[in-house]
């Protein structure tokens, strides 16, 4: 599979760099006749769009999407999916590459630069090229469409901490996450977060976060065991989000603490016939496949490596020097990580749901039978 596409029926192929003309995306493997516009699409975009509170990076980027492909008119549902690859683009209007010519040839701490020049012999140091967080715009796109295959699937994204200030989960409100520009569900870690950032902004400092993403309603049977597991598949889509460095399903690392008795989700039935789980440490999935439960995943994303405080590095000649980031960037990148966290979800249940959809049907089959 390539490194710039992800999914099996659902295939999802992004292009661009921060400093380029433009970023894009082919998506391919979307079912005929959904109705789908730019509209659909723009919604989900400006919840991620940057330069929306002084917490983030002020590039403006309008991040207009236009899908040029794989979507027609219909007389009857307005415009929809073909079944063709659709094709999205959105132009980059507010690039300074100017601010990056002070280090072309110098590797930045924490970046991928000594990486990708190790690799290819060559690094787009304009913003980071692709391993900017500006290639996750495209994700975010193609998640909107992913929406649309799982419409009965609820895919919510929450910063529950930041830097070392993690949020009062007694106090977790989805009406919140709405209200402050944190996509915090805790009004009053909201708060503390505004005087955190405010300081590190004034430092020349960043922070890093831990987002939590939660789906409900995707049915039990999505997945597959051993090496197509719907919760490694997760963990795959969230850790390709750049930046992210660890991804826990459900309890996670905390599992490790727990005793058999109290890991264990015990079941009851339901008064609507179905299976009632008493607790979720599994995360809404077993053996890799989904229980019907809501799917529980967090991922921490790093401190912003872009930072004016002065850090020891080398130059692509092998001199060692001292180096300070200059340009606009983002205090905390976490901040703009919960809607992406939501799109690389959206994407992995959609891909689930046509691969389960192929392999036995609409409808999962039911486990329980009645009694001779």
């Amino acid at each position: 599979m390539s490194h710039n596409t992800f999914g099996h029926l659902f295939r999802v192929t992004t292009f661009g760099e921060s400093h380029g003309p433009g970023i894009g995306c082919v998506v391919d493997g979307c079912p005929p006749l959904l109705p789908l516009n730019e509209a659909d699409l723009q919604v989900w975009l400006d919840k991620r769009r940057p330069g929306q509170s002084r917490f983030t990076t002020q590039r403006q980027e309008p991040d207009r999407v236009r899908i040029v492909s794989g979507v027609m008119s219909d007389e009857r549902a307005g415009q929809v999916t073909t079944g063709a690859p659709i094709g999205l683009l959105i132009d980059n209007v507010d690039q300074r590459s100017k601010d990056y010519s002070e280090i072309k040839d110098v590797y930045r701490p924490g970046h991928a630069d000594f990486t990708y020049d190790a690799k290819y012999g060559v690094r787009d140091y304009r913003g980071g090229g692709r391993s900017s967080a500006r290639e996750t715009a495209m994700r975010v796109a193609a998640g909107a469409i992913a929406r649309k295959i799982v419409a009965g699937v609820v895919i919510r994204a929450a910063l529950v901490q930041m830097g070392p200030h993690p949020i009062d989960r007694a106090s977790w409100s989805w009406e919140e996450v709405e209200r402050n520009p944190f996509f915090c569900p805790d009004a009053k870690a909201a708060s503390l977060w505004e005087s955190y950032l405010d300081g590190l902004r004034k430092a020349g400092s960043s922070c890093g976060a831990v987002i939590e993403v939660i789906a409900e309603g995707a049915p039990a049977g999505w997945g597959a065991p051993i090496y197509g597991k719907l919760d490694a598949e997760i963990a795959s889509a969230l850790m390709s989000i750049n930046a992210v460095k660890a991804v826990e399903i459900g309890d996670g690392m905390a599992v490790a603490a727990l005793s058999g008795e109290q890991n264990a989700d015990e079941m009851r039935m339901g008064n609507d016939g179905k299976p009632l789980f008493l607790s979720n440490h599994a995360g809404g999935v077993l053996g890799g496949i989904s229980t019907g439960q809501p799917i529980v995943a967090r991922f921490a994303v790093k401190p912003t490596s872009s930072i004016l405080t002065p850090r020891r590095s080398l130059d692509r000649y092998g001199v060692e020097t001292e180096i300070r980031t200059r340009g606009r960037h983002d205090p905390c990148v976490g901040i703009r990580a919960a809607p992406v966290g939501e799109a690389m979800m959206a994407i992995v249940l959609a891909d689930a749901f046509l691969r389960h959809r192929g392999q036995v049907g609409q409808t999962p089959a039911w486990p329980f039978e009645k009694r001779p």
